[in-house]
């Protein structure tokens, strides 16, 4: 799919989940297709039919910031949504464009101590594709049967869909997959000729039934604080706080710690899996 085909995509995607009682016009009785007509969506957004079906087509050129906040208002879109509309426009106006291909950014060293100087907590560093580029012992230990397995490249979402055990290790599996899968989406927007990125989405594609579904829905998601349930092969069931901080550069790496409240069960298992996870 190239960037216009994307564009045009999510815009289709998002107008047929609305109906015309969720944005305010009346409902003259059932339709042949669902979701809000051409017609309404540029009424709702204050231009022309036509210039919405050339937007909606993939011709961005000229197009600017305000009308993509109007049309991201016409169609409900929420914080993420709106973002994941600026980047596909961006790269659809600009045909032939090579942006967001760079290569692997390097794990600093001074990341990896970082890390390795939070023993009780499993932390990793991570790139926007969910590879897991380095990780401490505690995290090594937590997420073993990803790391360990050279089928599943360290990478989260070749683990959650191609992995017998990634639905027990995901308590919640059908809502982190999606959460996943929206968070490769947003990716693909910003960076849409990363070879890595469309080798990652293509086998995923080829491997998985479910994931080709997840991926037709055009959903996106950024991955910020949450509470993540596991069930670890030797502690158990966990339920953890996740933060993910972005770092303050282009490499698009991020670093993610867990912890879980002083006195929990979770933060009891955590301190017998460092245990576990403790060299001999």
């Amino acid at each position: 799919m190239d960037d216009q085909d994307a564009l045009t995509t999510f815009l289709r995607s998002r107008r047929d989940k609305l109906t015309p009682g969720q944005v305010g016009l009346p409902d003259h009785g059932q339709r042949r297709v669902p979701g809000l007509r051409r017609g309404e969506v540029a009424a709702l957004a204050g231009v022309s039919i036509e210039y919405y079906t050339r937007l909606e087509r993939g011709n961005l050129r000229g197009v600017s910031d305000s009308v993509l906040d109007a049309l991201s208002t016409a169609l409900r879109l929420d914080d993420t949504e709106r973002m994941h509309l600026h980047d596909l426009a961006r790269t659809a106006g600009t045909p032939g464009s090579r942006a967001g291909q760079r290569a692997r950014p390097a794990v600093r060293a001074s990341l990896t101590r970082i890390i390795e100087g939070m023993p009780g907590l499993p932390a990793f560093v991570m790139n926007n594709r969910l590879d897991t580029l380095a990780a401490n012992a505690l995290g090594r230990a937590l997420y073993a049967e990803m790391l360990d397995d050279p089928a599943f490249k360290s990478n989260v979402v070749r683990f959650a869909f191609f992995s017998p055990a990634a639905r027990r290790f995901y308590p919640d599996w059908d809502r982190m997959a999606r959460f996943a899968v929206g968070a490769l989406r947003v990716e693909q927007g910003r960076r849409p000729h990363d070879p890595e990125l469309s080798t990652l989405i293509g086998d995923l594609t080829a491997g998985s039934e479910t994931f080709r579904t997840m991926w037709g829905s055009h959903d996106v998601y950024v991955f910020r604080d949450t509470t993540k349930r596991l069930n670890h092969p030797v502690v158990g069931d966990l339920v953890l706080d996740q933060e993910t901080l972005g770092l303050p550069d282009e490499s698009g790496l991020n670093v993610v710690v867990y912890s879980a409240p002083p006195g929990s069960a979770a933060a009891k298992s955590l301190r017998l899996l460092a245990g576990e996870s403790t060299p001999d």
